[in-house]
């Protein structure tokens, strides 16, 4: 009887432990989540209405707290309306998210190809979208362009792009190491303080960088500056070995295959 009750007097004190830490583990998380999508503005507004009501409640201030009262459901409701792309991605990325993962996929991707096809449309002063895909689905944005379902191949990536095809307008999609589609249209950007010097494409791969955890290349045709989108974030003027490093470390890429094909190893 004695270690039963030792047990249930540890189960006791390490509960509200485990309770706490689970909790701010879920704020991080959500936190986390929040400032990636850019819905930041969205918790601060959530924490200005919350400390009024407070304050109303403590000075009790009767009047504003029947304003509050009358108007909160409109107020959610109009939040929810406001602020439902940044609320559609976050439920999107919760999911993708390491916390819910079984395990990691490793993906083989020929790293050569994209780069050395990218380098050479970068001297050209081609412009290009190159989309790689990760765990949320880009079946809505595969419809809007041609099916291709290919091998990957750089002469092929430089036929779409190096020349006035139907095709080198769009984005490339690339899945599973496969050019699944060509030509699909992306959605442009929502930030407002995105730079005046950006183009279509630059502000399509900020788009879709937005709205789901894709990667996207992107060439610039006026300066042949190379650049990625992920993240809520475009990083410009990339370097091609940074690129290499950066989609190696983001598409959870085998060491091996990065050596059989020319990526860092």
């Amino acid at each position: 009887m004695d270690w039963l009750m030792d047990s249930r007097v540890l189960q006791e004190l390490i509960r509200p432990f485990v309770d706490i830490a689970l909790l701010a583990f879920l704020i991080y998380k959500a936190y986390s989540i929040m400032e990636e999508t850019q819905a930041i503005q969205l918790l601060k507004g959530a924490s200005l209405l919350a400390l009024i009501y407070v304050a109303a409640w403590l000075l009790k201030l009767e009047t504003l707290l029947w304003i509050l009262n009358m108007l909160a459901p409109g107020i959610f409701i109009g939040l929810a309306i406001i602020f439902q792309p940044e609320l559609r991605s976050i439920f999107t990325r919760i999911g993708q998210r390491d916390l819910f993962k079984i395990q990691s996929r490793s993906r083989t991707l020929q790293m050569d190809s994209i780069t050395g096809a990218a380098e050479i449309l970068a001297g050209q002063r081609r412009g290009a979208l190159i989309v790689f895909s990760r765990n949320v689905g880009l079946k809505n944005i595969i419809d809007t362009g041609t099916k291709l379902n290919a091998d990957m191949s750089s002469s092929l990536i430089i036929t779409i792009f190096g020349h006035d095809t139907p095709l080198h307008d769009g984005a490339l999609v690339v899945q599973n190491g496969r050019i699944v589609a060509a030509g699909c249209f992306l959605p442009l950007s929502r930030q407002p303080d995105i730079r005046r010097s950006f183009g279509t494409r630059h502000r399509a791969a900020l788009g879709l960088a937005e709205e789901t955890d894709a990667l996207v290349l992107v060439v610039s045709e006026e300066t042949g500056a190379l650049s990625l989108a992920y993240d809520s974030h475009i990083f410009y003027g990339l370097s091609l070995e940074e690129i290499r490093y950066r989609l190696r470390q983001l598409l959870n890429l085998r060491e091996d295959s990065l050596d059989d094909t020319g990526g860092l190893g």
